[in-house]
């Protein structure tokens, strides 16, 4: 597979990654019940993703270190989730809110694979 190939799936991975994450904080949310406040902080771990592609400017070395980064900053909201105790309310228990986010986070890392792949050429 070529590295432009490989890039564009980087691009691609990230995009659907950013796309279901809005998805399902729009529908039902992620933590808590619909609507809940706390699902604004996922507003910054988009805001990650996009400052970090602008600084790396969509370079594909800079675009893995913001994958990573932003798998880090969606980490993190799900440790402030349980400091917070967010596994208290009724629809939410330590493991949705932890199986949930690390699925985000594994889509991150794969994205940030891609492009360190297609930044090997």
């Amino acid at each position: 597979m070529t590295a432009a190939r490989t890039y564009r799936l980087g691009v691609g991975a990230a995009l659907l990654t950013a796309l279901l994450l809005m998805w399902i904080i729009g529908a039902v949310g992620l933590i808590g019940v619909e609507g809940d406040p706390f699902d604004r902080l996922y507003a910054g771990v988009l805001a990650v993703a996009i400052v970090g592609a602008l600084i790396a400017r969509f370079r594909p070395r800079g675009m893995a270190r913001a994958m990573i980064a932003t798998a880090l900053a969606q980490t993190l909201v799900t440790v402030i989730a349980l400091i917070v105790g967010k596994q208290h309310v009724p629809v939410s228990s330590v493991p949705e809110i932890v199986l949930l986010n690390g699925f985000y986070v594994v889509l991150w890392i794969g994205s940030a694979w891609l492009f360190r792949k297609a930044a090997r050429g």
